[in-house]
């Protein structure tokens, strides 16, 4: 093996490539990446870059010097446009055809859409800094989505002294992900400082003015950003043989066919642990998984199933959330620890008969940390849970 590509420089390319040389491999590798710029870290985007706090240059994930010493054939700028499993070759958007023994697929996700022109999203650094130069005091920003991105972007703009509008399909915002009660928490937050926080409405288009609602209301804004999730980056596999379906399809080893795996944001793999197929979309995740799809590339006879806690964190005004595991599709939430009503407080999930996952708002990490081990043990919840802490259904 000596020719090994990894399609995709974000954090879970780069982590492949420095575990494949860390681990001894000496052939080509070639990183490909769709943007210009040297891997950088995405977390800040809707934080701290957003809200002036940092400037570009602090989210380089390696000095230029770290990158020379990987010894890459390094092509930035130039997408990944389709692959040929036969032939073994990747087709890229400057018409060159890199060829490979072996490939990692990294390419990530990107926003989704709403009809009409104007809007901002935010996934790249060029998308965070021409956000960032149109939020100013006074301004009207409307932004469609209360996921995570959402609400931190929405969190930053007020403390710019924006005047924010924030619009959510569902009636609780993230109560499928992390149940009624923790999603009225983050709620609360947004209304008690002014954000006007409009749920259960849908939004039909982006126009000069703003956004219309599907009942044909128009909500005016200076600036428009939609976080309504995101899409895996997958349209150039097709006709490739590769099985796709909500992210490249992969084995509990990120395996996606022979001599092919994927990682990060775009890799579907089945997990273990649950005992589920997951898409996990956190930066955490994307690193351990670039790491063990490059490790089990290489060592195929001592592969190892990639089952890990997935972690996660956001910050939205005053709070740090944090929460390791697999919340969605629990069926039970309990407060183990703490008060929402004080927005310090840690939330266990159950699915099935075992504890899934942890929650934590305004709680130091050591409070969630006993939680990612009775996770990564397979506790059950009688186990996990004291009965004496009152349960509270999602």
């Amino acid at each position: 093996m000596r020719r090994i590509v990894v399609v995709g420089a974000s954090a879970a390319g780069l982590a492949a490539a420095e575990t494949l040389r860390r681990e001894g491999y000496d052939g080509t590798l070639t990183l490909v990446g769709d943007e210009p710029l040297a891997p950088y870290d995405r977390p800040p985007l809707s934080k701290q870059l957003l809200a002036a706090e940092w400037e570009p240059g602090r989210l380089a994930l390696r000095t230029p010097g770290d990158l020379a010493g990987l010894d890459l054939d390094l092509r930035l700028g130039a997408a990944a446009t389709s692959l040929e499993l036969a032939e073994r070759t990747v087709e890229l958007a400057d018409g060159t055809t890199v060829p490979y023994d072996a490939l990692i697929v990294a390419t990530g996700v990107r926003p989704r859409r709403l009809p009409g022109e104007g809007a901002h999203v935010l996934r790249t650094l060029d998308d965070a800094l021409a956000l960032r130069d149109r939020l100013a005091p006074g301004r009207r920003l409307v932004v469609v989505g209360a996921g995570f991105l959402g609400a931190e972007a929405a969190a930053v703009a007020w403390r710019l002294g924006c005047e924010v509008t924030l619009l959510e399909p569902a009636p609780v915002p993230l109560a499928h992900a992390v149940g009624t009660e923790v999603g009225q928490v983050l709620t609360a937050a947004h209304l008690e400082r002014g954000v006007n926080l409009r749920c259960g409405v849908s939004v039909a288009e982006v126009t000069g003015d703003g956004v219309r609602l599907a009942g044909g209301e128009l909500v005016e804004a200076d600036e428009v950003l939609v976080a309504i999730g995101s899409l895996p980056n997958t349209e150039w596999l097709a006709g490739s043989g590769l099985a796709v379906g909500d992210g490249v399809v992969c084995d509990e080893y990120c395996q996606a066919a022979r001599d092919v795996y994927a990682a990060g944001d775009v890799a579907r793999w089945y997990n273990p642990l649950f005992g589920q197929s997951m898409r996990i979309e956190h930066r955490t995740n994307a690193a351990e998984q670039g790491m063990a799809a490059a490790r089990n590339l290489l060592n195929p006879q001592a592969r190892k199933p990639f089952a890990p806690v997935p972690y996660f964190w956001s910050d939205q005004y005053d709070m740090k959330i944090q929460a390791y595991g697999y919340l969605r599709g629990h069926d039970e939430v309990a407060v183990v620890e703490g008060d929402p009503a004080e927005r310090k407080f840690v939330a266990a999930y159950r699915t099935g008969d075992r504890i899934s996952g942890a929650l934590a708002v305004g709680m130091p990490p050591k409070a969630i940390r006993q939680w990612r081990q009775a996770i990564a043990t397979g506790a059950s919840w009688a186990e996990a849970v004291r009965p004496t802490v009152p349960a509270a259904d999602s």
